[in-house]
């Protein structure tokens, strides 16, 4: 298992751990199917087991991770989401976070249009490197530093949730993606939007950006569907 999860300090462990993984599980740093083993994740975080139980069971609470077959213990395993399952979380997305983001239009200042401009300019250096962990991680900057400007918390914390389910998919087919990123910069867009006070083609730009990577990340996962010995013909 790779070392990418940041030692922690000792207090509030089990919150810690948990906040940890879910950063991980936000930049699809784990594959879909990928086995999250206790002791492993214990060692990265250079913690004991009980902590990082405690928060790989709230992961398993939210369907975030799944127990695995037989409900084995020692750790979960990240969920296989099926064509139909991506397409229904990242249809939730794109209404969520377009309205995320035309709320966030309404009451961002200009500096912080100028961060979300810095960000931008990080994913564009980062798309053509091997490793996409970097672009996914600005990625997900991006998008939750401008909704934390629309002022809906429970908005946010639900998409916050979705986040985490597209996370592992996302990252399984990101390489293929990269061409359609190059395309459309609808983050750009988005920035552009922003500095000319029109938060209806900011949220549309966030819609886009949504949709038209779920149509394309289910499409693939439909093909290894089919691909897959046993699945069925649809």
């Amino acid at each position: 298992m790779p070392r990418f999860l940041l030692p922690v300090e000792k207090n509030n462990l089990s919150d810690l751990a948990y906040q940890s993984l879910k950063q991980a599980l936000l930049s699809g740093r784990f594959q879909p199917g990928e086995r999250l083993v206790l002791r492993d994740v214990a060692a990265d975080l250079q913690i004991s087991l009980t902590p990082v139980r405690d928060a790989i069971n709230h992961l398993i609470a939210e369907r975030v991770l799944d127990r695995g077959p037989g409900g084995q213990k020692g750790g979960a395993t990240v969920p296989r989401l099926d064509a139909e399952q991506f397409r229904q979380l990242m249809l939730l997305r794109a209404d969520l976070e377009s309205r995320l983001a035309e709320a966030a239009a309404r009451h961002i200042d200009p500096d912080e249009i100028g961060l979300l401009q810095q960000i931008v300019e990080k994913m564009r250096e980062a798309i053509d490197r091997p490793n996409k962990n970097t672009y996914l991680d600005m990625h997900r900057r991006f998008h939750f530093s401008l909704y934390a400007h629309a002022r809906m918390d429970v908005v946010l914390d639900i998409t916050e949730t979705l986040w985490l389910r597209c996370g592992p998919a996302l990252n399984a087919v990101l390489s293929d993606y990269v061409p359609n990123l190059k395309r459309r910069d609808y983050h750009g867009e988005a920035v552009e939007w922003l500095r000319k006070g029109d938060p209806a083609k900011v949220a549309e730009s966030i819609r886009r950006d949504v949709t038209e990577a779920s149509a394309y990340i289910s499409r693939q996962l439909e093909k290894e569907g089919r691909d897959t010995p046993g699945s069925p013909v649809k």
